[in-house]
């Protein structure tokens, strides 16, 4: 008697639909800001990663990239990616945005970060992980 109350009880449970579009995001270990050595001196590739089922056809995902006050380019970092944008061609799933870190001191009191932001596709794919704040829709670098 008490199994088929149990069952009876369990087979009420509304099922939670999952969310089955797809988007594209950008984070590092999970997270939307991380910082960076200014010793640092290496190129590191930051992942912009498509969810999605199986893609037929190619997706051009844009993206910009934003300098704080205190970085510059050519002194502090370099953008290796040569274009603003990401072709995911059909079965890939990340893409790299490359970055070469420079060795060079910090300007204190300045913005030494750089801001990586997910603007837009030619398919109309969200950007950012569902809900309302897109989350993981930018990754801030802060040069420290």
């Amino acid at each position: 008697m008490g199994f088929m109350m149990m069952l009876s009880v369990s087979c009420n449970k509304e099922l939670e639909t999952p969310y089955d579009h797809p988007f594209f995001y950008i984070h590092q270990n999970n997270a939307s800001e991380i910082t960076v050595l200014a010793t640092r001196n290496e190129s590191v590739n930051y992942q912009v990663y498509f969810s999605t089922k199986t893609q037929f056809e190619p997706v051009t995902l844009t993206y910009e990239i934003i300098a704080g006050d205190g970085l510059k380019a050519g002194v502090d970092y370099e953008i290796v990616n040569t274009s603003s944008s990401l072709l995911f061609k059909p079965g890939f799933v990340e893409m790299p945005i490359t970055i070469r870190w420079i060795n060079n001191p910090i300007q204190e009191g300045k913005d030494n970060t750089l801001i990586i932001s997910l603007l837009s596709n030619d398919k109309d794919i969200k950007i950012g992980m569902p809900g309302p704040d897109h989350k993981q829709s930018s990754l801030k670098i802060t040069k420290i």
